[in-house]
């Protein structure tokens, strides 16, 4: 496709980025933590370490990694921490060793969690005290050899740490006794890292980064393979796009979405660590009370989320009463972004919500919304510098502007393909280098690509297709609706029939009245058919509403 997206561009982003101006990941932090080495970089329950610091503290986790348990350059290390201050250290001491990251989700099941550890054959495993009852538990069928533990007051004050150890094991019973066998102290490793030597490692652009799992929800999670270059690149990208907003050494940035999640890993850590941002790690974001209460603390620039995030946090009453003077960027990617919480957010805070789209086998970003939109416009965006789209049909011809087909993309931030599954790799990638995003969008003529549904997702009624994302956000609009989820459903007249679930705001809330206001806003094949009212909907780990569960 010609490239009429790069007419739409704001004013000073390049139409390409160079992935080749840093070797690696860790070449890009080194730079980093000496240009900034006295600014804040992390911080987490009111305590905030120096991009100082975090060099140092990392480096001691490299020394540790290298000299003790003898991991070599590839060897992987898997990590199962929510957003507290050790994440990023584990994972700068780790990328300086020349290995390779394993993200995991701390709430992973015993089976998730041992078909993660065994497909990516992990050495060493660093879970938070909390979670470690999951690697207790699954220790019988793996053969990982390091368990290192670690507590959320790690790295606080000796008064904070003892208070936060005693609140968690003993009031919030948070942490379990464990029968773990030698395991390895996160403290413990920094004190004994501290005092050894560092060996220098050469890590290049095309060694693995992440191996980023992906798919759990469609079938079995599979490993992308995210190496240095396509990580660097998404970090160029990124700082491509928002150059002109920005400020380096200045941000600051909330992280509510998990750091484990790649969108999260790129925008909140990797990203604003390369201009010298702060980065607020929230630790538990769906303790709304508390998240806002650290919110406050701080007079924050941008803070990226998904569309169920904002729209909790527009429904908690305090929300609205923080200072929203410093914000410049809102960011919402992961699911769709909903109209009626997108003008609500903009209503609230005076800022546009910009949607962005990305996946993560494409480290994760592709599209993102101009830094000069005025208001939420009902598209991912533009492909961001250095990216080529297709629109594709079934057969794998690209289709004509404005019609919608399967969203296919180029870019140095796509993935060299998935961990030891060349079958899987060879589904994705089409014979002309194309990887194909299970995404059927369509591109107008300013170049704004929009998502109209998730392939798998496209409900058929009598041969028409029905898009769930365009019913939800129908559905959202209604004053008494405070979640909604579209799925399709076996009908004998139609083939399939929509089927409408509602978390209600209004108690009143019926099912005439949710079948009123969608004949007053959808043509009659896309109407739900059956409505069902639910306490809650089924979510991910970083809240994306998940449809197969209904289903």
């Amino acid at each position: 496709m010609e490239k009429i997206w790069l007419e739409s561009y704001p004013k000073g982003v390049p139409a390409e980025i160079n992935p080749d101006s840093y070797r690696s990941l860790v070449e890009i932090f080194e730079d980093v933590c000496h240009q900034y080495s006295d600014r804040p970089a992390i911080s987490n329950f009111g305590i905030t370490l120096t991009y100082r610091q975090l060099d140092h503290y990392s480096k001691a986790v490299t020394a540790y990694f290298q000299q003790t348990l003898q991991l070599k350059k590839g060897d992987r290390v898997a990590i199962m921490l929510p957003n507290i201050l050790q994440y990023p250290i584990i994972v700068l001491g780790a990328l300086r060793a020349g290995l390779i990251i394993v993200n995991v989700n701390p709430l992973y099941t015993v089976p998730e969690l041992i078909h993660q550890l065994e497909d990516s054959a992990a050495q060493a495993i660093v879970v938070l005290a909390n979670f470690a009852a999951t690697v207790e538990k699954a220790l019988p069928s793996l053969s990982v050899k390091n368990i290192i533990v670690t507590e959320i007051g790690d790295l606080f004050p000796h008064a904070k740490a003892w208070f936060f150890h005693f609140y968690l094991k003993y009031i919030k019973k948070k942490i379990p006794e464990l029968q773990i066998p030698s395991p390895i102290y996160f403290k413990e490793m920094l004190a004994q890292g501290e005092k050894l030597p560092l060996e220098h490692v050469t890590v290049d652009a095309q060694d693995i980064a992440f191996l980023q799992y992906t798919g759990g929800t469609t079938g079995v999670a599979k490993g992308a393979m995210l190496t240095h270059r396509n990580m660097v690149a998404n970090v160029l990208q990124a700082e491509a796009w928002f150059s002109q907003v920005f400020k380096p050494g200045q941000e600051i940035m909330i992280t509510a979405l998990p750091l484990y999640h790649i969108f999260s890993l790129l925008a909140n850590f990797l990203f604003i660590s390369k201009i010298g941002g702060l980065s607020v790690l929230i630790t538990n974001p769906r303790d709304v009370s508390q998240t806002v209460r650290e919110i406050a603390r701080f007079k924050f620039s941008v803070i990226t989320g998904v569309n169920t995030l904002f729209n909790v946090l527009l429904h908690y009453p305090k929300f609205a009463k923080l200072d929203f003077s410093a914000l410049k960027i809102t960011l919402g990617g992961g699911m769709a972004v909903q109209r009626a919480v997108a003008e609500k957010w903009q209503s609230v805070t005076g800022v546009p919500l910009l949607e962005a789209f990305g996946l993560t086998e494409a480290s994760p970003a592709v599209t993102i919304n101009p830094t000069n939109l005025k208001a939420y416009n009902g598209t991912i965006g533009l492909p961001i510098s250095s990216t080529d789209i297709a629109i594709l049909d079934d057969a794998g011809n690209e289709v004509p502007l404005g019609k919608a087909g399967e969203l296919a993309i180029k870019g140095p931030q796509v993935m060299r393909g998935y961990w030891q599954n060349p079958l899987e790799t060879q589904k994705v990638f089409t014979k002309d280098g194309w990887l194909l995003t299970g995404d059927i969008a369509s591109v107008n003529p300013h170049g704004f690509v929009s998502i109209l549904e998730r392939k798998k997702d496209m409900v058929l009624v009598s041969g028409f297709n029905v898009y769930p994302n365009e019913i939800e956000d129908v559905l959202m609009r209604m004053p008494g609706v405070l979640e909604a989820a579209v799925i399709g459903v076996p009908d004998e007249q139609s083939g399939q029939a929509v089927k409408a679930f509602i978390v209600k705001k209004d108690p009143g809330l019926t099912e005439d009245d949710v079948m009123r206001f969608c004949r007053e806003n959808l043509t009659g094949y896309k109407l739900p058919k059956h409505v069902e009212f639910r306490d809650e909907l089924p979510k991910s780990n970083v809240g994306k509403i998940l449809r197969r569960a209904l289903r």
